[in-house]
């Protein structure tokens, strides 16, 4: 087919004048034109006409290039033209070629097309009408410009704008009561530290006294007051985390061992001396604190020097001391012998509790199923969370006499509440030991539970060592009748490499992409594509962290099948459970 410059070429005067005639105005008749006048008023512009008359169109031969079409293509069709057009575009094309041709005006588009080779570019489109003789619209004309260059700057530009939006400015989290950081972040900084150098940490124990006659309960309150006591008095590089339930820890990198003990000394005393305004009272705080040294490359890492320091403060207390000094970290093990010990006294002194926290069932609105959470009694009898002596006891081996303790108990809950089904957690530790297949198996038939009642819940996957094992727990619990859960899904810890190698019934989804969902589409990207992975494996979904209506909604939305959380209801001892209840909803 000949090029169309070639076919009809325009006198370079008439191109002249046509280039200064002014624009059409929205209320203008179209002007008019004839497929000898459509090309371009440059030879290499990239351009089209089409008229419908015929249904006919001419492309420049600088836009078959441009397409990577050879000019002598003898296939020149409205239907071509449109298959080069990307199919996300295809909408948005159609709508801006309607306007150009009902209103009259002039009308700038910008999109992508295919090249033939494959790939697709960018181009800035201007579209306008084309009239008959008679001056009615018969036709499109087309001027076409490539800016990939400009358009891929821009795309970066908004690319780099989601990332900022999505990622969090920093990986620390503060802890929610003290605004210091979390155990886990204070333990990176120690391995930090002792990289870089040597230096000491510090944990001290604060809780109200007694002799004031306060609640108890006030003991947060208390803890983020002694935070911004402590802030006042570190050095620069010195940090501060929260360790423990009624523990603050104080890293001081780079200070030598007798500066660290007049800190230390300088902080007890700053705590023990200082009147305290609490909500209901003016109170005085009881402070023990354990100091230990680290140098750099040594063998004891973050978490024996947390356990270190730990032990320390508690043998202060019983002596009756302001601070216990640790030259020198401890062995590996006296290090496990003494925990070991500590996790058996508190198994055998009941300082463990269960509580139960309800499970919603979004498509019957009824509470089905209960979660099973671990407690520590404190020493005043009042319930802790157990995440750092979990912590710890994984990291030395120790966890699985828990988990079996938490095993056991539940199989008694199970057993005298035969409406209800419970979801037991297990350490990813405690799910590839070899015992525990065999346990489960004597405890069910010992107490006489319903297997059906029991979800094991897989937390810390990260933490399995072997694999074969963890395998042959739960295909024997699943064949017993019990179903199998996955914890913290999308966290990192549970990945989807587990929802292949384990018969996985049901997944919680990490509470972190939940507490926002409603605020957040990143968020609501995220947990959507989680549930349809799910569906499509045929595995149940629970929801965390549900705490308003909004988010509720939402995740009913969204297909999940299960939501926990604090608008559900908390978790509460035992003894709170009753019939079945009904959640009504606003």
């Amino acid at each position: 087919m000949t090029a169309p410059e070639e076919r009809f070429p325009r006198p370079r005067a008439l191109r002249d004048r046509l280039s200064r005639r002014p624009r059409l105005s929205p209320n203008a008749a179209p002007r008019q034109a004839h497929l000898p006048e459509s090309r371009s008023s440059a030879e290499d512009e990239a351009s089209f006409t089409y008229l419908a008359d015929g249904d006919r169109i001419v492309w420049s031969a600088a836009l078959a290039a441009l397409l990577g079409r050879p000019p002598q293509d003898n296939e020149v069709s409205r239907q071509l033209l449109a298959r080069h057009v990307h199919r996300d575009d295809r909408a948005r094309a159609l709508a801006a070629i309607t306007r150009a041709w009902t209103a009259c005006e002039p009308v700038r588009i910008t999109l992508r097309l295919m090249h033939a080779a494959g790939g697709w570019f960018d181009v800035d489109c201007r579209l306008e009408a084309v009239s008959g003789p008679d001056g009615t619209v018969s036709g499109i004309r087309g001027a076409l410009r490539d800016v990939s260059a400009r358009e891929r700057a821009r795309r970066e530009v908004a690319r780099l704008s989601r990332r900022g939006e999505t990622v969090q400015a920093s990986i620390v989290d503060p802890d929610p009561a003290t605004g210091l950081l979390t155990r886990a972040r204070f333990a990176d900084e120690i391995d930090r530290a002792q990289r870089s150098g040597g230096g000491a940490l510090l944990i001290v124990r604060v809780e109200p006294d007694r002799a004031d006659g306060v609640r108890f309960d006030l003991n947060a309150d208390l803890l983020h007051r002694a935070a911004r006591v402590l802030e006042g008095l570190v050095r620069p590089d010195d940090l501060l985390g929260r360790v423990g339930p009624n523990e603050i820890g104080v890293l001081l990198p780079g200070a030598s061992w007798v500066m660290a003990r007049r800190q230390a000394d300088l902080f007890v005393e700053a705590l023990r001396t200082q009147p305290f305004v609490l909500p209901d009272a003016w109170v005085h705080a009881r402070a023990w604190a354990g100091l230990v040294r680290f140098r750099p490359g040594g063998d004891a890492g973050s978490h024996e020097l947390l356990i270190d320091a730990e032990h320390a403060w508690r043998q202060a207390r019983e002596a009756d001391r302001p601070l216990t000094l640790v030259p020198e970290p401890v062995p590996v093990k006296d290090r496990q012998g003494s925990y070991r010990n500590r996790v058996a006294d508190a198994l055998g002194t009941d300082r463990f509790t269960l509580f139960a926290q309800p499970i919603l069932e979004l498509q019957t609105n009824l509470v089905l199923r209960h979660e099973l959470l671990l407690r520590v009694l404190d020493e005043h009898g009042e319930p802790q969370s157990p995440i750092h002596v979990l912590d710890t006891a994984e990291r030395l081996d120790a966890v699985y006499d828990i988990d079996l303790w938490v095993v056991e108990r539940a199989m008694e809950v199970a057993a005298s509440l035969p409406a209800h089904s419970f979801q037991i957690n297990l350490s990813g530790r405690t799910v590839g030991d070899p015992r525990l297949t065999t346990e489960v198996e004597t405890l069910i038939d010992r107490y006489g539970v319903n297997p059906e009642q029991l979800t094991f819940e897989i937390t810390e996957t990260a933490l399995i060592g072997n694999l074969s094992e963890a395998r042959h727990f739960a295909d024997r619990i699943r064949d017993l009748g019990c179903q199998l859960a996955l914890d913290d899904f999308g966290s990192g810890y549970a990945s989807f490499r587990y929802l292949r190698l384990f018969p996985i019934d049901l997944v919680k989804i990490d509470g972190e992409y939940v507490r926002n969902l409603v605020r957040n589409p990143q968020d609501q990207v995220l947990v959507r594509a989680l549930v349809q992975v799910c569906q499509a494996y045929g595995i149940h979904t629970v929801a965390e962290f549900v705490q308003d209506e909004a988010t509720m909604r939402m995740l009913a939305d969204f297909g999940v099948d299960f939501v926990q959380g604090y608008l559900i209801g908390r978790p509460e001892p035992l003894s709170a459970l009753g019939p079945t209840p009904r959640l009504r909803r606003s």
